[in-house]
């Protein structure tokens, strides 16, 4: 899938408009990519009149890390575990110098003050699709988007055993990362993650992909059965559903296998990271002093994971099956595509909502399907086929082979069996493999210097590491030696 590796080389998308908010840069009620408009679109407005807003449910974001921009610092953004390569510096842990993970955050739970739910109605005021739920922000990828599958393998076992920590009550995951695997989900070992992540109660929304070519299908792990697979739609910033239609680039799946929701991923206003990387190489992108424009199944899976935050609030009971089926049954098709493209639909909170007597006849097929559905995969197969054509890589090598990032043979059984049993991390380390600290300090989960050599036999300390540090509103200097961590497969299309 070479769009999923080659991203967010965008044209410009987007309508200008006179009646602009200075406080945010844009007319956040006539703009069709501004969250608020979004939140109309998909029925989240009606939710916040519900009382509804995502309070008490937690959403694993498993991304790029998090910036605390304006929108970002009311309290509800809570730093997991830096995975990353960035984690050795103490400048860039947790933070996001890339873009992309700040961006969904914003998408999600992102709002500028906390309030009752009537205030997120204000379009002056900027606010997130669940801007009440709780983000965790479990960062895997380094400031350029390198990352290896071993690294959201290991974040994904972490949010499984970490899901009830306190004041966490993790029940979602929004995951817009996705390689193309040459495996079976039935064997892969990424997508026994998610479904391993399902199994525990937590509903993995996965972003299906930015490649809309013939001949190619969704991304791992969205091409699991066992997960809430989300494709891209551009609403035309209206809430009639007659005008919805597919983006070509959003990937199409087969008749056995597609996306199962689409929700709104064009044009897509959400917070920036002033000198990130890809602020300052799309600098067309920015909308205002706060906000950048971005396109893709990312922006799309973000949209539906504050949607099931919402849900989750008003029925916290549902197991992800039964919220998978609502989200899917309940959901406006799209007229003018095929399923393949554009699964069940929009989905439509309005419904969702405001019939309860309907969702609680719905669970039961819920679980019905949860027991009669597709089979569970194995987590046996190939570490290096899960990785399909994206390989991190320091200077002249590559991260290749049944091994994982510390060059440590991988035993899928022997994994599989840790990871099914909630045993796959102990305190700090992963697979026996020292990664993190192993207490939460002051609200945050802090990191460690890896003890154990990269896969190359060197010492992470002889790495040459340059540090890019957050000061104030800028990113100075650049991370890894001339740039040379590749694999960036974080799927979003266009910053435009």
């Amino acid at each position: 899938m070479s769009t999923l590796g080659a991203l967010l080389a965008g044209a410009g998308i987007g309508v200008a408009h006179a009646d602009v908010d200075p406080a945010l840069g844009y007319d956040a009620v006539a703009n069709k990519g501004s969250l608020y408009n979004i939140a109309e679109v998909v029925g989240a407005h009606d939710a916040y009149r519900r009382g509804l807003t995502g309070k008490g449910v937690g959403v694993a974001l498993i991304d790029t890390g998090v910036v605390p921009v304006q929108g970002l610092t009311s309290g509800n953004v809570v730093d997991g575990p830096d995975l990353s390569f960035d984690s050795q510096l103490p400048g860039l842990a947790h933070l996001d110098g890339f873009g992309h993970g700040t961006h969904l955050a914003s998408i999600i739970a992102g709002r500028d003050v906390a309030g009752t739910p009537s205030s997120y109605l204000d379009p002056r005021r900027f606010a997130g699709v669940a801007p009440d739920a709780t983000l965790v922000s479990v960062k895997v990828g380094a400031s350029n988007g390198a990352v290896d599958v071993t690294q959201v393998i290991a974040g994904i076992d972490w949010v499984v055993e970490h899901a009830k920590d306190p004041g966490l009550n993790i029940r979602v995951i929004s995951l817009s990362y996705g390689t193309d695997s040459v495996q079976s989900s039935r064997v892969d070992p990424l997508a026994f993650a998610v479904e391993n992540a399902w199994k525990h109660g937590i509903l993995v929304v996965a972003a299906g992909g930015n490649d809309g070519q013939p001949g190619k299908t969704l991304a791992d792990p969205a091409y699991d059965p066992h997960v809430l697979a989300v494709g891209a739609m551009d609403d035309a910033g209206t809430v009639d559903p007659s005008d919805d239609t597919v983006p070509e680039w959003s990937t199409r799946g087969t008749d056995a296998r597609h996306v199962d929701v689409v929700a709104p991923g064009v044009s897509v206003l959400g917070l920036r990271v002033p000198g990130g990387l890809e602020d300052s190489e799309n600098p067309q992108a920015r909308v205002g002093d706060r906000f950048a424009r971005a396109s893709g199944t990312s922006q799309a899976t973000a949209v539906a994971a504050g949607e099931a935050a919402l849900i989750l609030q008003q029925y916290p009971w549902l197991a992800p099956d039964q919220v998978k089926q609502l989200m899917t049954t309940t959901a406006s098709g799209i007229a003018s595509t095929l399923p393949i493209f554009g699964g069940s639909g929009l989905v439509n909170l309005r419904t969702v909502l405001t019939n309860p007597i309907s969702a609680l006849l719905k669970t039961v097929g819920g679980l019905l399907d949860s027991l009669l559905g597709p089979a569970w995969g194995t987590g046996t197969g190939s570490l290096e086929k899960a990785r399909g054509t994206f390989h991190v890589g320091s200077g002249t090598s590559q991260l290749r082979g049944e091994i994982d990032i510390f060059g440590e043979t991988w035993n899928g059984s022997t994994w599989a069996k840790q990871a099914a049993g909630g045993y796959a991390w102990d305190r700090g380390s992963w697979h026996a493999e020292r990664m993190s600290g192993d207490a939460w300090q002051n609200g945050a989960w802090p990191t460690t210097r890896w003890l154990s050599n990269d896969w190359t036999g060197e010492s992470w300390t002889n790495d040459a590491w340059s540090a890019k540090t957050w000061s104030s509103d800028s990113w100075s200097a650049k991370t890894w030696s001339s740039d040379s961590w590749s694999a960036k497969t974080w799927s979003s299309e266009n910053w435009s």
